[in-house]
């Protein structure tokens, strides 16, 4: 996973500001899904709940522990952390409009018996995340991409070379072909890390959401480095950016 997301962060840097966030998501809900699906398919009834576990756990983690952690970092360091509050503002909505929708509102509909959606309340909930998701997108790489930019103490955009020095072409599409094998290895080591982490849930006596957890934790410890990284650079924004990003791929 770390070398996944390592090669993806090179790409992200050629390409530049909001769209190597996404390009970081992208690679993060790979990974996550990989693992996800060999756990159910591996797991039988019991591990039924653990996408919805994985998602809700990944939420939590990344709203109020990885973006948390971020912004006390940034303080400590800077005594102040500068970002955009529109970009910022905009991006949670998002995270907390989806989680609801797809968390949240289940509890609350009648027609089929259990926290669930009939068929043709899972497609609409799905055709409406995927069109919010779109949105932001747009919204985020077209319409207003300067809001989610790294901006200065007076909250103006740093220049693009005040970012990141950006890798030459070769070595992007270097990393770009070794995040395909990266991707393609975890997907691989998907099926031999599932059964030692259903075996130690079991000794343990623990709830089988705690395997949604342990997902979430180890699909997100690499794009928590990378926010860290980003929070110790004053690039506070780059920090939300990455923090608000991976569940949302994974959710809609």
């Amino acid at each position: 996973m770390l070398a996944a997301v390592h090669h993806a962060e090179v790409v992200a840097h050629r390409v530049g500001e909001p769209f190597g966030s996404l390009v970081l998501a992208v690679a993060v809900t790979v990974i996550e899904v990989a693992l996800i699906l060999t756990l159910m398919l591996s797991g039988g009834k019991d591990t039924s709940t653990l996408a919805r576990d994985t998602v809700f756990a990944a939420v939590m983690i990344t709203c109020n522990g990885i973006v948390g952690l971020c912004l006390f970092v940034g303080a400590v360091k800077f005594g102040t952390t500068h970002f955009n509050a529109e970009g910022a503002g905009a991006a949670l909505a998002t995270v907390i409009t989806l989680a609801v929708t797809c968390l949240v509102l289940p509890n609350f509909t009648t027609t089929t018996p259990g926290p669930e959606f009939s068929g043709s309340q899972l497609t609409f909930v799905a055709i409406a995340s995927l069109t919010l998701y779109g949105m932001f997108v747009v919204t985020q790489t077209v319409r207003h991409r300067d809001f989610f930019l790294p901006v200065s103490e007076s909250g103006k955009v740093l220049p693009e070379e005040d970012h990141a020095a950006r890798p030459t072409n070769q070595r992007a599409r270097r990393s770009l072909g070794m995040l395909v094998v990266s991707l393609v290895a975890v997907v691989g080591l998907a099926k031999i890390e599932s059964a030692p982490i259903e075996e130690a849930v079991r000794e343990l006596g623990l709830p089988q959401a705690v395997v949604g957890v342990v997902i979430a934790l180890l699909v997100l410890l690499p794009e928590s480095i990378a926010a860290l990284n980003a929070a110790r650079r004053d690039h506070t924004q780059v920090s939300l950016n990455l923090g608000y990003g991976p569940p949302w791929p994974a959710s809609a």
